[in-house]
């Protein structure tokens, strides 16, 4: 299963920060992404916690011919030609696109999967768990239900829309 991981905090020309996921969600499937499934959209507070606008996120499941890194490529390119740039780590910005998971593969250096912090995070695990609940992580051997039971508390709404 490959998963990816959308969220922005500010609006673009583009419109809102949902609008802004919904248009590189779309752009990602006009470079041979073939959307499976999406994960419902919700707010959610900075990680770590800033002054910054909350974010919208979403996990979307694809299926892609290439490998991770062409992937990855390609969602650096859609980031900007959406208009963000990058500054400061964690910084508030109009789109964030992260290779979550891809298959059971495991890897280090440039690209990192399964995401190193995947499992700390509910603006991953719940929508993630809209979609693909019985993922397992090729690391912890605990599925997404299993790891979002395990999240604390706090910093997630209710899903504030469905596609």
């Amino acid at each position: 299963m490959k998963l990816v991981a959308l969220g922005s905090n500010l609006p673009s020309s583009l419109g809102s920060p949902a609008e802004n996921v919904r248009k590189a969600v779309k752009l990602l499937a006009a470079n041979d992404f073939k959307i499976i499934a999406r994960g419902d959209l919700y707010e959610t507070a900075p990680v770590p916690v800033s002054d910054q606008p909350n974010f919208i996120n979403t996990v979307i499941q694809i299926d892609f011919s290439g490998t991770p890194e062409r992937a990855l490529e390609i969602c650096l390119n859609v980031e900007r030609e959406m208009g963000r740039v990058r500054g400061q780590r964690n910084e508030a910005r109009i789109i964030d696109i992260d290779l979550i998971a891809w298959d059971n593969k495991v890897m280090s250096g440039n690209l990192i999967l399964p995401h190193p912090r995947l499992h700390e995070r509910a603006f991953v695990l719940y929508p993630l768990c809209d979609i693909a609940p019985e993922w397992v992580h090729p690391l912890m051997q605990r599925n997404a239900a299993e790891l979002k039971v395990a999240l604390p508390p706090a910093g997630i709404e209710e899903a504030i829309e469905q596609w």
